[in-house]
């Protein structure tokens, strides 16, 4: 069973109503490049344990054990990072949908979560609806998606702050070097400590562990893709202590950069 989270850009879907399936990335090393993908269907991302942090044009969602998030047909969007994301990907054409449902006209990404006993039901909605598509039990698939979307409320705000959600985009930004929490505060016209509050409070974890998650990210790109000296990779994503960096590289992976990149590079 393919439990990756990335979606294959040249998979077809145009002839389908609606597709799921299940995710689990426990042991699961990221390639070097995630690729883009578009879908003729409005995609769907659930987990419920972990988190994946989604680009959809150019903009972050991070979601989190509990939360959902909506993706318009057709728009870009890219897995930009994951830690142990377990739940479910799929997509419905909005055809399926009547005339009279707001999701059948979804023109810009929609995050919501559900908490406590919403979470958990939702979460064996998805199950059943998963096992449903798999023994191609067609009733209960169209039933349950009925059942499913109407929990999704379109005009509910964003899961999270538009200061985090710059950031997230900041951070991530492949053209930039990661910066310092200043920086990120400068940018987002707030202080560094309201920043960095607002930052752990709605994702769970600091500013600099978020800085840290990307330098080890393009740590493991450059491992896969070139035969850079480890040390010239570290200064390279702003480490300048090789010995730091691999303490690090390997608190984030498991395995040091060296194994890492034989591992790749087969």
């Amino acid at each position: 069973m393919n439990t990756k989270p990335h979606w294959s850009p040249d998979a077809d879907f145009s002839s389908l109503q609606f597709f799921i399936r299940r995710m689990d990335t426990a042991g699961y090393f990221k390639p070097a490049e995630a690729p883009v993908a578009q879908l003729p269907l409005v995609g769907f991302i659930y987990i419920t344990s972990g988190e994946v942090l989604v680009d959809v044009d150019g903009i972050p969602f991070l979601c989190q054990s509990g939360q959902i998030l909506l993706i318009p047909q057709r728009h870009p969007f890219i897995i930009r990072y994951y830690r142990n994301a377990v739940g479910y990907t799929g997509g419905f054409a909005p055809s399926s949908l009547p005339d009279s449902k707001p999701l059948r006209y979804l023109s810009s990404p929609l995050h919501q979560g559900f908490w406590f006993d919403e979470g958990t039901f939702m979460a064996e909605l998805f199950n059943m609806l998963a096992s449903s598509f798999e023994k191609g039990d067609s009733v209960f698939v169209e039933k349950g998606l009925d059942l499913l979307l109407s929990r999704i409320k379109p005009n509910l705000p964003a899961v999270i702050p538009a200061a985090v959600s710059s950031f997230l985009e900041l951070v991530f930004d492949p053209d930039r070097m990661p910066g310092t929490i200043a920086f990120y505060a400068e940018q987002a016209g707030i202080s560094e400590n309201y920043l960095s509050r607002l930052v752990k409070q709605s994702t769970g974890r600091s500013v600099g562990a978020w800085i840290d998650i990307v330098r080890i990210q393009r740590a493991k790109r450059l491992l896969s893709s070139t035969d850079l000296p480890v040390i010239d990779i570290a200064v390279s994503v702003g480490v300048e202590d090789q010995s730091y960096f691999s303490r690090l590289f390997r608190k984030e992976t498991g395995i040091t950069p060296s194994a890492f990149r034989k591992k790749m590079q087969g």
